[in-house]
């Protein structure tokens, strides 16, 4: 396959795909404006923070893949995606431990107030007196918002802390992802307001979607506690900055990582008032870069790319979770050529439409069996025009729910 890596990506994966046969185009310092002239005729586009816009997809006239080499997927249009029938995959969890540090680094430096500290002494300031001035962590709580992978590893770190961490209860959450939080000791509340009434420190750790959105607006602002710390390594878009500054002026202390607008490449000129006020410590948008976790992300795309030359997709998110399918049918063939050609042709002329389909052999591979979603009217007389085809063994159907 022919590979364009729009971002940094290690030389030791990308090499090790070139030898399984890839094609490589490097090109880690292409902006979101430049990739629309430059996919061409790649197949698979891999970036890491360079944006992907409905523009960049129309221009890839063999482009069937983009993967995100980490986990969040916001700076690509995955709806544009999916309607050109582009494939949009991430890398989940990699980088989990990379960006729990981050958090507790930022969490540190703001009650230490290390930047401060270091700008002074590097213009020859001593103020001992001023920087003695800090809470401390142990015996703190902290909430965390968004108790997944990252969140979890965020608790886990916190609580080594010697702080208290809390999360609001929540059905439908796997059993592994349970008895983790048992394990580090979460404390579970009933509501997002018991959470920021109760908790020194808010850790922000949730996708960017239209529920997160400006989730941490004025109101949401004025249920923290007083001199409580605001902390974001997820997305800049979770937070209405107009809300935040106004919080920041009047006294809340922030860490983040993390920007609304931020540039649409890893270097250029970035006028943030956010980042610029004297309560936040603040981060270039760098929770997941560690050598460790850039590892482990290259090679979860390695992965996904292997797989992909195979027919094999894995963690794509632009899939519809439904489909509109209205039936089931099951259809024991032989393995011969063109008798699915045939099942298709009377589904055609039958105004079904398929929706998925897997086809799978028996061993020995003289026979086989094909489950069809389908939409449609699939009466008694379409099931007797499919068991008509001679290399058909048996077809029947069961209605979906």
């Amino acid at each position: 396959m022919k590979l364009l890596f729009a971002d940094q990506f290690p030389e030791q994966a990308r090499n090790a795909l070139a030898d399984a046969g890839h094609e490589i185009t490097f090109s880690p310092s292409l902006t979101a404006d430049d990739l629309p002239g430059a996919i061409a005729d790649n197949q698979v586009l891999i970036v890491r923070s360079t944006k992907v816009t409905a523009e960049a997809i129309a221009a890839g006239s063999l482009l069937s893949m983009v993967v995100r080499a980490g986990a969040g997927t916001n700076t690509i249009d995955k709806q544009a995606a999916a309607d050109a029938g582009v494939y949009v995959c991430n890398v989940p969890g990699q980088n989990a431990i990379a960006v729990a540090e981050l958090a507790m680094g930022l969490l540190i430096a703001v009650d230490r107030r290390i930047a401060d500290n270091v700008a002074d002494l590097r213009a020859g300031s001593w103020n001992k007196k001023m920087y003695s001035e800090a809470d401390g962590l142990f015996g703190k709580t902290v909430g965390i918002i968004g108790i997944g992978s990252i969140g979890l590893a965020f608790a886990e770190r916190a609580k080594a802390f010697g702080m208290t961490p809390y999360a609001v209860r929540k059905d439908g959450r796997s059993q592994d992802t349970e008895n983790r939080i048992r394990a580090a000791g979460v404390r579970l509340v009933d509501t997002q307001d018991d959470l920021l009434e109760r908790c020194d420190v808010i850790s922000l750790h949730v996708p960017a979607n239209t529920d997160t959105t400006g989730m941490v607006n004025a109101d949401f602002l004025a249920k923290m506690k007083p001199n409580a710390i605001l902390l974001n390594t997820s997305r800049g878009e979770v937070i209405d900055e107009a809300a935040l500054l106004s919080a920041l002026d009047n006294g809340l202390r922030a860490g983040l990582d993390v920007y609304c607008d931020e540039p649409g490449s890893s270097t250029g000129d970035f006028a943030c008032t956010v980042g610029q006020h004297p309560n936040v410590v603040g981060t270039h948008h760098i929770g997941a870069s560690t050598e460790q976790s850039q590892a482990a992300v290259a090679a979860g795309v390695s992965e996904i790319l292997e797989n992909y030359a195979f027919g094999r997709v894995l963690n794509c998110v632009n899939m519809e979770k439904a489909t509109p399918a209205t039936a089931s049918l099951i259809i024991r063939h032989f393995d011969r050529v063109g008798v699915l050609a045939q099942v298709f042709d009377v589904l055609r002329r039958s105004e079904i439409n398929v929706e998925t389909m897997e086809n799978e052999i028996f061993a020995g591979s003289n026979a086989a069996v094909a489950t069809i979603d389908v939409a449609g009217a699939l009466g008694e007389d379409v099931l007797q025009a499919l068991r008509s085809i001679d290399e058909v063994i048996h077809a029947s159907s069961w209605k979906r729910s």
